[in-house]
């Protein structure tokens, strides 16, 4: 007997896939828990369709992810902070600082759980930061710490 998984099940398949088990399996142990259903040649194509929407939009992202990989491999972020006279920083720059600023240099919004910065910066000068995009690869962004300077 075919069955459709609708959740992943250990041992048989991931959700969404079309498996051959026994008519006893289906009937005592899949199918009351909600683990699978019978399939049938409309929710077979109907399966077949959410997949290949989903196998595309899969693909979307990761060329936009790869766009932004080499959008961010060409920029050089600027960010002012106040210094001791020895050029050292009062605290340091994080990853939230760098967000905010490749939101304000790009207009792209990149979660700060993605950018690395290690060892922190507690001092002027240029960095290259790392910014992990998952399968799109991994951009280095160039940042420049100068001190900020009052009037």
């Amino acid at each position: 007997m075919q069955a459709i998984l609708l959740e992943d099940v250990k041992g048989l398949g991931n959700a969404g896939t079309v498996v051959t088990v026994a008519r006893g399996y289906m009937r005592n142990y899949l199918g009351p828990r909600r683990l699978a259903e019978a399939a049938t040649p409309a929710r077979i194509a109907e399966v077949q369709r959410t997949e290949e929407q989903r196998t595309a939009s899969r693909v979307r992202k990761l060329a936009a992810d790869r766009e932004m990989v080499d959008l961010l491999g060409r920029t050089i972020l600027t960010l002012k902070a106040k210094t001791g006279s020895d050029g050292r920083l009062f605290g340091s720059i994080t990853a939230a600082d760098v967000s905010e600023a490749i939101v304000a240099a790009r207009g792209v919004r990149v979660d700060r759980r993605h950018i690395t910065v290690d060892p922190p910066i507690r001092t002027t000068g240029t960095y290259v930061l790392r910014v992990d995009m998952g399968e799109a690869g991994i951009a280095e962004v160039k940042t420049i710490v100068s001190p900020l300077v009052d009037e």
